[in-house]
């Protein structure tokens, strides 16, 4: 990347302690060369995984009220991508998708990726539980990109994803729901399914152009650590914006992934290890190459 930077507005949760929401986002994202304007939903002490944590779920006008002020620097026209993670509440959904709005009047190419913070397998539907109906209703149709988890793919989509093929399709078919005329790129994380060789995970994106694999070791992290659909989100998002190829960026951002579990297992820390890990953003000592299914 040359010449001046791309700017991103990331909407997310922030924690002051480890790396979830935008504290796993934004960093990655600035050392692949990216501007970023980050907006905080939340602001936490921790994660929540840990049981306890302090601070506050900020307002819907809250996040309103920074678009505003970021809009009157008359700086939107360079916006070109909205990410959102964990939203919280509905007036956030409608906050997210009033920005991206905003953001596509000023620049109409600008993309928006959607990464629908609803739940995961094993601990369900962690959010309230109004919100997967209402991302699904406002969010994705709006969307770009959207980065679900399998748990997230099922309850988007009402599909049970346990094959490769039950994941083409509901991924499919969650595309048919996103905003049309743009990529509609659907990234399945954490993909577990009948098939796959053991000791492995695998990552599944799908577009207009075809489908694609990747697949990684499995690293015996447990408990598994939070913030890393955080983080990949925005990697895709990165080395999307960088190449407009879907098959790079999932390959390099799958790579990088794996090259920042592996510093964080061979800490054995509870946080992700983002700092330690920088060089694997921008060129990961091991690619994983991914292999067109679609």
């Amino acid at each position: 990347m040359t010449g001046t930077p791309q700017n991103i507005l990331s909407i997310q949760s922030w924690v002051s302690y480890g790396h979830v929401g935008n504290a796993a986002a934004v960093f990655p994202l600035q050392r692949l060369g990216f501007e970023v304007w980050a907006i905080h939903t939340v602001q936490f002490s921790n994660h929540t995984g840990y049981g306890a944590w302090t601070g506050a779920v900020f307002p819907p006008e809250a996040v309103a009220d920074l678009i505003d002020g970021i809009e009157a620097r008359g700086v939107l026209p360079e916006c070109g991508a909205v990410l959102s993670g964990y939203m919280g509440s509905e007036g956030t959904v409608a906050a997210v998708v009033d920005a991206v709005r905003r953001v596509r009047v000023a620049n109409p190419d600008a993309l928006y990726a959607c990464d629908p913070v609803m739940g995961d397998v094993g601990r369900g539907v962690f959010v309230r539980p109004e919100l997967p109906d209402l991302i699904a209703a406002q969010a994705i149709p709006e969307a770009d990109i959207v980065t679900p988890n399998q748990f997230e793919l099922e309850l988007l989509t009402g599909r049970t994803v346990d094959t490769l093929e039950h994941a083409l399709d509901a991924a499919r078919a969650l595309r048919e729901r996103m905003r049309a005329g743009g990529p509609r790129v659907v990234l399945l994380t954490s993909l577990v399914r009948s098939g796959a060789p053991e000791g492995s995970i695998e990552t599944l994106a799908v577009t207009d152009a075809g489908a694609w694999l990747c697949r990684t070791p499995l690293l015996p992290l447990d408990p598994p650590r939070n913030g890393t659909g955080d983080a990949i989100a925005a990697l895709f998002l990165g080395h999307y914006l960088k190449s407009g190829q879907a098959a790079q960026a999932l390959s390099l951002s799958m790579s990088a992934l794996f090259g920042l579990l592996s510093y964080t297992h061979s800490a054995g820390t509870r946080e992700i290890q983002l700092v330690a890990a920088q060089d694997e953003f921008v060129k990961p000592a091991r690619v994983f190459e991914a292999q067109q299914v679609g």
